[in-house]
């Protein structure tokens, strides 16, 4: 066939350009024969997980023994970072390779966002589908869906991750405690009966309609500020919705869901190469894991979700040794953003906490520019090519873009994953590999760390309501994380010369279009 298809090709477009020709058509033939040697990747991002929420990296409360095997198989990263403190930046930034400050509209998004990434922007998935890859995502999304004036629930949800480099999405569209609490798979609301049609909004629909305010004291889980809009499940949600009956998820089931779309789908792609992207919700508030984990931890709720995140990944792990592709895969696990306690509900996380720090020795955590918002676990495993053991090698989850890119023979053009550095090496645990030089984090501010030395720039306030802007406005603060690993001590006064090196540093990143080579 491929000899056929050899010689029609060079006679059509004659013999004076057939060594030319021909030379082309075999690179394009060998590269598709060697795509299939690739290597599977799956990467697996938790919601919410601190630096000492794993047994791997330091908690006593609980046992995380599946994510334990591949600390203590692969390469465990004490500088693993994800590039913001909040899900929706980093979820971008992983995708695109690109800083979310960069662009606008990469904020939390809000029940009714539209797509956030627009069709043709170079991602993770349309790099690796360019390389033979099946691409795949489950999970949380929260990056928008469909186009202006909003995502139409009832018809076609698009564009969305089929229209960036996927070839299949089953997705929780928003957040677990954002509306809709509907399924998504690939263009469409899964089981949506059209005589019972969706409806998303961000005012009530009725005067009547309940919510947690109203219906407080029936609520399975009461909240603690915020999500007292629309129940669902007998939890109060942000935002509105009404219908879609039958399509609606029950929050103890999106574990198992997520699993069970995750392991099908890899069946279906077990010749590879495939990309996976298992997006996990767990440990997002509210947090009501399946009733078979309830109570398996001394912490309540939050300790509970951790270990069905374990379970999950144990699952993934399971099917791929099933399969015998674990030694033809790269899995990377890895956190959107570090650990927050009371997010909006009151599920015991803060009362139930006792010696455990979710953070380990970093400060902060979702939400803020200290280590612990954006300092994460952060592992990668494949027997047989990565050796285990403990890296202290920067890399952030901003580079797999490109790593993966690299690690499949393909490498971003122009204005494609302009901020992705290619840290495959390191990744691997490759001998000389130098990781990342800096580390770029956005939270409440910015901050760049480069080597012990981290420089924090504090959002800049306007002035509101003829109050003035917070005298920490726009200020920067200098930390030394190699003697000061919890940022106690601003020592901005006594190293002036660091901090301005710095200062120009980031300043400069701010300012560029793009920083990879």
């Amino acid at each position: 066939m491929i000899g056929t298809t050899r010689r029609s090709f060079l006679k059509t477009i004659g013999a004076g350009a057939a060594a030319a020709a021909g030379a082309m058509l075999a690179s394009r033939l060998g590269a598709a024969s060697a795509g299939k040697k690739h290597p599977n990747i799956l990467v697996i991002m938790a919601d919410d997980l601190g630096y000492g929420d794993l047994s791997c990296y330091g908690a006593k409360a609980f046992k995380t023994p599946h994510i334990d095997a591949l600390a203590t198989g692969g390469l465990k990263f004490t500088n693993g970072y994800c590039s913001a403190s909040t899900c929706t930046p980093t979820r971008f930034s992983f995708l695109t390779g690109k800083y979310a400050f960069r662009q606008s509209g990469t904020g939390i998004a809000p029940p009714n966002a539209t797509a956030i990434i627009k069709p043709g922007v170079e991602t993770v998935g349309s790099m690796l589908k360019r390389a033979g890859y099946a691409t795949g995502v489950v999970g949380k999304w929260h990056l928008g869906l469909g186009a202006k004036p909003g995502p139409d629930w009832n018809g076609l949800l698009k564009p969305g991750p089929l229209e960036i480099g996927f070839d299949y999405c089953y997705l929780l569209p928003t957040t677990n405690d954002r509306v809709p609490s509907v399924y998504v798979e690939n263009h469409r609301v899964e089981n949506l009966d059209p005589k019972d049609p969706l409806w998303v909004g961000r005012k009530k629909p009725s005067p009547d309609h309940p919510t947690g305010v109203t219906e407080r004291k029936k609520l399975k889980m009461d909240w603690s500020r915020g999500h007292n809009h629309t129940v669902h499940n007998g939890i109060g949600r942000i935002g509105y919705f009404t219908g879609g009956t039958k399509a609606r998820w029950r929050d103890e089931d999106l574990g198992d869901q997520w699993v069970a779309k995750s392991v099908k789908w890899i069946e279906k792609h077990k010749d590879g190469p495939f990309f996976l992207f298992f997006s996990s919700h767990d440990i997002h508030v509210p947090r009501m894991p399946h009733e078979r984990f309830h109570g398996k931890t001394p912490l309540g709720f939050r300790g509970d979700a951790i270990v069905e995140l374990d379970w999950c990944v144990g699952e993934l792990m399971k099917t791929l040794k099933r399969l015998k592709l674990d030694k033809n895969t790269l899995v990377v696990f890895c956190s959107d953003n570090g650990p927050v306690l009371d997010d909006g509900y009151k599920d015991g996380a803060v009362t139930k906490l006792g010696d455990h720090k979710p953070a380990g020795i970093c400060r902060g955590g979702k939400y803020s520019t200290w280590e612990g918002g954006t300092r994460t676990p952060f592992i990668t495993y494949w027997p047989g090519k990565i050796a285990p053991g403990v890296s202290e090698k920067f890399v952030s989850t901003i580079d797999l873009a490109n790593s993966f890119s690299a690690l499949a023979g393909q490498k971003p053009t122009g204005d494609a994953l302009p901020d992705s550095m290619n840290v495959i090496d390191a990744l691997l645990g490759e001998k000389g590999a130098a990781g990342r030089d800096h580390i770029v984090e956005q939270g409440g501010g910015i901050a760049l760390r480069v080597g012990d030395w981290k420089l924090l720039k504090n959002r800049r306030r306007r002035k509101r309501k003829g109050k003035p802007a917070p005298k920490d406005s726009g200020s920067h603060q200098l930390y030394n994380l190699r003697t000061d690993p919890g940022e106690k001590k601003n020592v901005i006064a006594e190293n002036p010369e660091i901090a301005t090196r710095l200062i120009k540093r980031l300043t400069g990143i701010i300012a560029a279009k793009k920083t990879r080579p």
